[in-house]
């Protein structure tokens, strides 16, 4: 199958660091490549890929200081993708765009289809997705679709990770983890909290982004200088997670948003590592509550649950990440998904070929 991956620019695929829409495109890319189908990856040039790499801009936007206005070079490579359409270079298009590629798209015969990544819930997305009602979506969890009936649900695939890519280390746990990004949905001073009414050490592991500065340094911060129970490490890659992982005693997500999916949650359980998360979003949808971890609602409940932690089975939680969150599983559910629009289409396509 000739299939074309088009990511955001703003960071490469995989990103260097935090950027989870292109650590999943990079994912599903290589499984898609290894599974024998032809892909080209429209990314920014520093992108690493064993697809055909079409490259709009050399570097990725957010590292890339020139660049004020984003938006102009996705315009580029949206009309870059068409005009390979044109030339029948695809047999079907896979956008982590958004909306941006609707109404283009909706213009010429090639298949396609768009993964939304993000929260749905905002007011003005409902005139997008009742104009273009019939633009074939995939989600990535079952509540991220809630605010939007209207649209053309064509599945919903969850994310998933290289089965090698995070793996259980022999280590003794003996902290609590938060991995991510800091901001106020993400509730790291509520993790604080919790950890501290435990006893037992946070390690937090975490970007913050210039967005979120002000909420760090007036909420945050002050909650890590005064207790000597907390640790900042900062920001960190792959190759750091499964240590950082397989030394706590579980992963807390004390989140106050409607999660899409939530990476993080299946980077712990890769690792054995059972996860405390409040009931948002995806959240029950993801953890399996009394066997990869708890699903809690407050605080206080969150607490109980971090004493209950020593009863789950690492090798269990590490079997069902096999079971359910591989990047294989991923790929396939994408290549079912494929071949349902590809053979929706082709009496379409016949029809405009004869016409033609």
């Amino acid at each position: 199958m000739r299939i074309a991956q088009v990511a955001p620019l703003t960071e490469a695929v995989p990103p260097k660091l935090y950027g989870g829409t292109e650590r999943v495109v990079h994912w599903l890319t290589e499984e898609l490549v290894a599974l024998g189908n032809d892909v080209t990856l429209f990314a920014s040039g520093d992108s690493q890929t064993s697809a055909k790499l079409d490259a709009t801009w050399p570097k990725a936007l957010r590292l890339d200081g020139s660049i004020r206005d984003p938006n102009a070079l996705h315009v580029v490579m949206l009309e870059q993708v068409r005009q390979k359409c044109d030339d029948e270079e695809f047999d079907l298009l896979h956008f982590h765009l958004d909306y941006h590629p609707f109404s283009l798209f909706s213009r010429q015969p090639t298949p396609f289809l768009t993964t939304l990544h993000g929260r749905l819930d905002l007011p003005e997305l409902q005139p997008v997705f009742s104009t273009f009602s019939s633009v074939p979506v995939i989600s990535i969890s079952n509540s991220q679709r809630r605010p939007l009936p209207q649209a053309n649900w064509v599945r919903t695939i969850y994310h998933g990770l290289p089965e090698k890519l995070l793996i259980p280390q022999l280590a003794r746990p003996e902290y609590l983890a938060v991995l991510g990004r800091i901001a106020p949905e993400k509730g790291v001073d509520r993790a604080i909290k919790i950890a501290i009414r435990c006893g037992i050490p946070l390690k937090i592991a975490a970007k913050v982004d210039r967005a979120d500065q002000d909420y760090y340094d007036a909420v945050v911060r002050p909650l890590i200088d005064h207790h000597p129970l907390i640790e900042y490490i900062g920001e960190i890659g792959d190759s750091e997670k499964s240590k950082f992982l397989s030394g706590a005693i579980g992963l807390l997500l004390p989140i106050d948003w409607p999660e899409p999916f939530g990476l993080v949650m299946i980077e712990a359980m890769a690792c054995g590592t059972p996860v405390v998360a409040y009931n948002r979003g995806s959240v029950p949808e993801i953890i399996d509550d009394g066997l990869t971890g708890f699903v809690v609602e407050d605080e206080t409940s969150a607490v109980a649950a971090v004493g209950r932690l020593s009863r789950l089975s690492r090798h269990a939680i590490r079997k069902q990440f096999e079971a359910r969150f591989t990047a294989r599983r991923m790929a396939l559910d994408y290549l079912a998904a494929y071949r349902s629009l590809m053979e929706a289409a082709e009496p379409r396509i016949k029809l405009v070929s004869s016409a033609e």
